[in-house]
């Protein structure tokens, strides 16, 4: 199966787990180990375009960004899940190299750079280009949804992207 491909399809997975109403188990792929090895290897020159990332401000977390209506509907879901669990993805370091090249601190700022008070989010396109980010984002948001404690969900992410040899974002350890 051509990497672009098994991606997509965990990540379908995973959005269609955000998107339910109810907890739902999660099943991990076979080659999921393998893939996110590829998946970091494919993105290695990720730290090249950060400074192509576009922001758009919306009036609220609710709203998506034009940006996305080009996108694939699993990465409208994904994005949209993160403005919903800030304090999730704050907590999870991303590895795809965003903390060197565009001073990320974690998951959580490769699709939203600033939420406030009022709720106008403003968003980054960083996420859309990188499948480390959205790969981090929804196996936090499906783990927590099913209950599984935030300390767990970031042993499990960091233990995965260690393989990978990647460094990750200065994420405040918990």
């Amino acid at each position: 199966m051509p990497r672009k491909t098994g991606w997509m399809i965990m990540t379908l997975s995973a959005s269609l787990a955000l998107g339910a109403c109810g907890q739902t188990e999660q099943k991990t792929a076979p080659h999921a180990e393998q893939e996110k090895q590829e998946t970091h290897a494919e993105h290695e020159g990720h730290a090249s375009h950060t400074g192509a990332d576009q922001l758009e401000r919306t009036t609220s977390p609710t709203i998506a960004p034009s940006f996305l209506k080009e996108t694939d509907s699993s990465i409208q879901t994904i994005y949209l899940s993160v403005a919903k669990h800030q304090d999730l993805l704050e907590k999870m370091p991303c590895y795809c190299g965003c903390g060197e090249s565009a001073g990320h601190t974690s998951n959580y700022d490769c699709f939203i750079a600033d939420q406030t008070q009022s709720g106008e989010t403003t968003w980054t396109t960083h996420g859309i280009t990188c499948g480390t980010c959205l790969d981090i984002a929804a196996q936090s948001i499906v783990a927590y949804q099913q209950g599984t404690p935030i300390k767990q969900i970031r042993d499990d992410i960091d233990a995965a992207y260690a393989k990978t040899g990647a460094t990750p974002t200065k994420t405040p350890a918990l």
